[in-house]
Parts: structure tokens; C-alpha cells; sequence
């Protein structure tokens, strides 16, 4: 059998499909499995995991739009008996690629935008379920084959590598940080639709790093992130102390996972961090509740502290959904609601891991 497993949107939501991926292995171990990803970030996620034989990455937002129909003519002849769009993926296009690619079995979730053209695209639907996690929304998909769950546990799988891991060791030995605990946090929030608007205020992250400099004299902060976050952490970095504050170089995001893994303390909004430091089990993992935080987006773990927007108010489901479209509300709706969460109700979240 020849299997694809499509995920084309956020390199968090590659995280949600591997358990997915390891279950296809169990049920299929002879079969040829396949993954399209758009992201490098996602590729990166990816790579080593044994359950695989090959990952193919194209950006199909940006490149050449001629370029990107050779490349998925060029899938098309591999043969896929079935393909599985992984949750979630709401918008139309990522059925469409399904299509070109024509597996002989196209499968997907059904979305509230889903149209008569969506049903014609693929072969067979199954209803998004918001009452459990992106995980078990894919691990539903398994019947459509014939296979079932079978694995005594699921959790989000990365395979790194005794040199990305002994990376990070020397890391923390060249700083000169094996003594002390480290918090780890990620500014950022995503860069796709209007998602960089459920950013935590960076006013608030400078007072929550002076209180953590201030108050917990062995705690050392690295700042996670990539080229969007460079110019907070240099703010942050210049206007605190430098000497706490470090801004760790990853190669990659393995590299990152790598040292996440350092971490006695994380916190983030819901972000792909978020989940790949549920991958490597951070200690303590704190998340800044946001509008699109929901049931299906939690870390996927034994326990995590989410600390509660009360301009959220349980109206998660309202202000962002699995449609296509943005979080709902103006620009200025939408950073306010970030802004009510307090740096005293973050900060009492800290204090209380690094007390456990």
C-alpha cells in the first residue's frame, strides 16, 4: 500500500499528525508512507522519524505557481493507493492539492466552510470534532482503511539525533548554565492570517523579566524564536539584564527542540513551540491563553498551567474556528484581549513551577 499524509498547514499541526503517522506504520508495516509538508519548519519536524519513507516539502503559497503543479504532477505519479488531510486543514486548497495529486482513497475532515465543491474533491469526510484534540481527530481517520488504533498511548514524536541533543548539552555547558534553572519563552505567536495579533504585549514580557531577574536569582531566561522574534529579543535583552537573558542561535528547530529540552520552564502562547515543548516534556509548561486557544490545540501531555484571558471569557470558540478565516474582531479588539491577561498572574505562574 502506498500512503500519503498531507499537512499543509502549521508546523505544529505536522506535530498533531505523527502519532497519526506511527499508528499507519503499526496497522501497515510493509506500506510505502509519504509526507507533504509546506513548511521547512515542518520538514525539520519530521526528519528521523522511522515511521517514514519520504517527506516532500513545498512551499505551494509562495513558489512559482507552474513550478508547484510540476512538483505535485510529479507525486501524482507515485501511485497513492490513499491520501489523509491531516486536522486541520480548513481551506479548500489544501483538497484541491489532494485532488491533483489523485490518490485512488482521498480523505479529509469536514469543515464548517466545506462546500459541494470540498465533498467532490476528496473521496471520503468525517466531521472535525472540537470536543477532542487535533490527535484524536486524526486517529479517527483510521477506519477509512481498515485500521484502528492500536498503540498502548499516542504523543507528539520527534526523533532527535545524539548530536542535536549533545548540541544543546554543550550549550548550556558553554554559558556556563549547568547550575542554574532555566525558563524558556517564545514572544511570538504565528504569522499566518492575523494570528501575530494574539501576541502576549511585549511591554508585558519586559516587566515579566524584570520581576524574574528581580525575584528569582537562579533562574536564566532563553528567548526561542526565529527572524520574527529578533528585534523583541534584542529589546528585551537591551533593556534588562544581559547577563540572564540569552538569545540562543538554533540551527533549526530540531536544534531548538533540542534544548527546549534544557528547560525547566516554558511559557508561550499556543504556538508550535508550545507543542514542540510538549515533544521533549519541559517540566513545567505555562500557556497564555488566547483567542484561538480551544480544546483541539492543547498541549498534548500528561499536565501543563494554562493562565486564563479574561477577555476570553470561554468565548474561544466564537472568536476563532476552524472556517478559513481570521480571529474574529478588529485589530484593536484583538490586542486588547491579549493585554488583560496581567503580568502578576503570569509571573505567580512562574514563581509557583520553579516552587514545585
Amino acid at each position: 500500500m502506498n500512503i500519503l499524509v498531507i499537512s499543509l498547514a502549521g508546523i505544529g499541526d505536522t506535530l498533531f499528525a505523527t502519532p497519526f503517522i506511527h499508528e499507519l506504520r503499526t496497522n501497515f508495516p510493509d506500506a510505502r508512507i509519504d509526507a507533504l509538508v509546506l513548511w521547512p519548519g515542518a520538514r525539520e519536524i519530521l526528519e528521523s522519524n522511522p515511521h517514514l519513507n519520504n517527506i516532500y516539502q513545498k512551499d505551494l503559497m509562495k513558489d512559482d505557481k507552474l513550478e508547484c503543479l510540476r512538483f505535485l504532477w510529479q507525486l501524482r505519479k507515485n501511485n497513492y493507493d490513499v491520501s489523509f488531510n491531516t486536522h486541520p486543514q480548513s481551506r479548500i486548497h489544501y483538497r484541491v492539492v489532494a485532488r491533483l495529486i489523485n490518490a485512488r482513497l482521498c480523505v479529509s475532515h469536514q469543515y464548517e466552510n466545506s462546500t459541494v465543491l470540498d465533498k467532490l474533491l476528496v473521496s471520503q469526510t468525517l466531521p472535525q470534532d472540537y470536543s477532542r484534540h487535533c490527535i484524536e481527530n486524526n486517529l479517527a481517520l483510521l477506519p477509512f482503511v481498515g485500521a484502528k488504533p492500536v498503540l498502548d498511548s499516542h504523543r507528539y514524536e520527534i526523533f532527535l539525533t545524539p548530536d542535536e541533543l549533545g548540541w544543546a548539552e554543550n550549550f548550556v555547558a558553554s554559558n556556563k548554565l549547568a547550575n542554574h534553572r532555566l525558563l524558556g519563552i517564545h514572544v511570538g505567536s504565528g504569522q499566518t492570517k492575523n494570528l501575530a495579533l494574539r501576541r502576549w504585549p511585549l511591554k508585558s514580557y519586559r516587566e515579566l523579566l524584570r520581576r524574574v531577574t528581580r525575584d528569582l536569582p537562579d533562574v536564566h531566561v532563553l528567548l526561542f524564536g526565529g527572524p520574527a522574534e529578533e528585534k523583541d529579543h534584542q529589546l528585551l535583552v537591551a533593556e534588562l539584564d544581559g547577563t540572564r537573558i540569552l538569545q540562543p542561535r538554533t540551527k533549526n528547530l530540531r536544534h531548538t527542540a533540542a534544548l527546549l529540552k534544557q528547560c525547566d520552564c516554558f511559557v508561550s502562547v499556543d504556538t508550535s513551540l508550545m507543542h514542540l515543548a510538549g515533544a521533549v516534556n519541559v517540566p513545567h509548561q505555562l500557556v497564555i491563553e488566547t483567542p484561538t486557544w480551544n480544546r483541539t490545540v492543547e498541549p498534548y501531555r500528561d499536565s501543563f498551567v494554562l493562565i486564563r484571558n479574561p477577555a476570553v471569557a470561554g468565548r474561544n470558540l466564537e472568536l476563532y474556528r476552524y472556517d478559513g478565516g481570521d480571529i474574529a474582531g478588529t485589530a484593536e479588539q484583538i490586542v486588547r484581549c491579549m493585554e488583560s491577561i496581567s503580568v502578576d498572574d503570569v509571573f505567580r505562574a512562574v514563581t509557583e513551577a520553579f516552587e514545585a
